[in-house]
């Protein structure tokens, strides 16, 4: 089952902290995402757009625009629990 995502707030250093429905929380760093994907570095160049992240209908996709997205189950796997 993919993990669904409840409530997303982008936080400074590139961290995006996610509440999922079955209750665990946690913080997941895209910095080093930012450094070795192609297309996520315009999160760190384009001023503001990482705090402009958004959950599609499905609540299983974090994205910031066509060509940046993050699946839900990435975050519940590799996100530091909090």
């Amino acid at each position: 089952m993919i993990p669904r995502i409840k409530y997303i707030e982008p936080q400074n250093g590139y961290k995006l902290y996610a509440e999922f429905d079955d209750g665990r929380k946690v913080k997941y760093d895209l910095s080093d995402d930012i450094a070795k994907l192609p297309n996520y570095s315009m999160l760190a160049e384009i001023n503001g757009l990482f705090f402009q992240a958004s959950l599609d209908s499905s609540r299983t996709v974090v994205y910031w625009n066509e060509l940046v997205d993050l699946p839900s189950d990435t975050i519940y796997e590799y996100g530091e629990e909090i």
